[in-house]
């Protein structure tokens, strides 16, 4: 799930979210009514139950979103995965396990074949191609943070 994360948070700021006790995932844990957890299982009748998805922001495309989720669910089934022990507590005590920005999160997308194959080749070649063009184009710009913390260091 970790390699999807470049299509759950697609910007820049999206990484932001990412902070322990923050009330957003930082790593793909999972658990019965948990809201530290990336991955929650809310408490509700056999009809009603689902798994949320809690990594994707407000700034995820809901298509490329579900179609992540659903290829990494696909995976799993696919290559018999075990899911790690389900998370009881408090989540953010756990090792953080997403990668920290846009670039790490596309390298990771970059490097998974499998989940390529699934989503296609072609679009993991141009949506990653755009989405590192969008990152190095970010990492010229200077934030007015800098510019009032840093340049007095200069």
């Amino acid at each position: 799930m970790a390699s999807a994360v470049a299509l759950l948070a697609p910007y820049v700021n999206s990484y932001r979210r990412y902070v322990p006790d923050f009330a957003a995932p930082i790593n793909l844990d999972w658990g019965r009514d948990n809201r530290t957890t990336g991955l929650r299982i809310p408490i509700s009748t056999p009809a009603a139950r689902r798994v949320e998805n809690r990594l994707p922001g407000m700034d995820c495309n809901p298509y490329l979103g579900i179609a992540a989720s659903l290829a990494c669910g696909y995976l799993g089934l696919l290559e018999k995965t075990d899911p790690r022990a389900e998370c009881v507590g408090n989540a953010y005590t756990s090792s953080e396990d997403l990668p920290y920005n846009l670039g790490d999160a596309l390298d990771v997308l970059a490097q998974d074949k499998a989940l390529c194959d699934v989503l296609g080749q072609v679009f993991c070649g141009i949506y990653t191609s755009v989405k590192r063009n969008e990152y190095k184009e970010f990492l010229q710009v200077i934030s007015p943070w800098e510019r009032e913390h840093l340049l007095l260091n200069v």
